[in-house]
């Protein structure tokens, strides 16, 4: 092996295809054709005298020697993060971009707020927020950071608990004149509700209106938090919404707060080597601050 032959560009490009799994993706990502790609594989793989791809059908799967070499390279790609921050702007360490992906309603409701003032505070990083309903595949680097209602599961991965909320019912005031406040648990049986679509449902942490009452009457369905939301606000019916959906702001009154106990944990998970990037372990710090500031673990 000459290691003389080696260059970034070429392990750039071996990363972007062990995550993208095909050459015209990794192309795609890289602005290059996936001829070009190919090429820059078979250059890599000559240079290191094996093979570090397996092909099939289905594109490009990394063999036993990709596989470990995977983790030194991604150390290299954070490295190289690293020092790109350190060397760029006034305050080193403190611009570029960062992708947190999230799901819709923590993203919506608190977090889009919420990074107002992480802009005051860090000017230079700008925040890229992106809704899922499933876990983004961080060691594929699709997102720098995952908050999930669930505890990720993966190899080269920081994973953390940073928070925990409360659920709570709500109903819109005009429905509880016509139909009347519930005292009990009991008397949620002769009230509709909105909720999700059960056969669509990606993530049974959101599965939580069955942790307050069993087989609700769903008169509305909805993927979207959101729209169970504002439907309700409507006068729809009962939902269930996060705390920090603040649902008050929407015309929503709180129901059986003292009957209902229905909890999520926060967990906060990124690759192991970008937590060495400045601008990616300021955001995780904010992110950290926050749910322990409204909703400690």
């Amino acid at each position: 092996m000459n290691l003389n032959h080696l260059d970034w560009n070429d392990l750039r490009v071996f990363l972007t295809l062990a995550r993208a799994g095909n050459l015209s993706k990794a192309g795609r990502l890289l602005g290059m054709d996936h001829a070009t790609v190919g090429r820059r594989i078979s250059a890599l793989e000559f240079a290191l005298e094996t093979p570090v791809f397996e092909r099939d059908r289905l594109g490009y799967r990394l063999n036993a020697q990709g596989r470990e070499m995977l983790e030194y390279v991604e150390a290299v790609e954070a490295s190289i993060m690293t020092l790109g921050d350190t060397l760029s702007g006034a305050q080193p360490g403190l611009a570029g971009h960062v992708r947190i992906a999230t799901m819709e309603g923590i993203a919506s409701l608190y977090l889009s707020e919420q990074f107002v003032e992480f802009r005051r505070r860090q000017p230079g990083i700008t925040i890229e927020l992106v809704t899922s309903a499933t876990d983004v595949r961080i060691s594929h680097r699709e997102a720098d950071l995952f908050l999930g209602f669930f505890e990720p599961q993966g190899t080269n991965l920081r994973i953390e608990r940073i928070g925990e909320f409360r659920l709570h019912l709500y109903a819109q005031a005009d429905y509880l004149a016509e139909h009347g406040v519930p005292a009990t648990l009991a008397d949620l049986r002769d009230h509709r509700f909105v909720g999700y679509i059960d056969d669509l449902i990606q993530l049974d942490a959101v599965r939580w209106l069955d942790d307050a009452i069993a087989d609700p009457p769903i008169a509305f369905h909805s993927t979207s938090m959101l729209s169970q939301m504002f439907s309700a606000a409507a006068g729809g019916g009962i939902v269930m919404l996060p705390a920090f959906a603040r649902a008050e702001r929407f015309g929503l009154v709180q129901i059986l707060p003292d009957h209902i106990d229905v909890k999520r944990a926060v967990w906060m998970s990124s690759h192991q080597y970008l937590q060495r990037v400045p601008r990616i372990r300021a955001v995780a710090s904010f992110l950290t601050e926050i749910m322990a500031r409204d909703y400690p673990a």
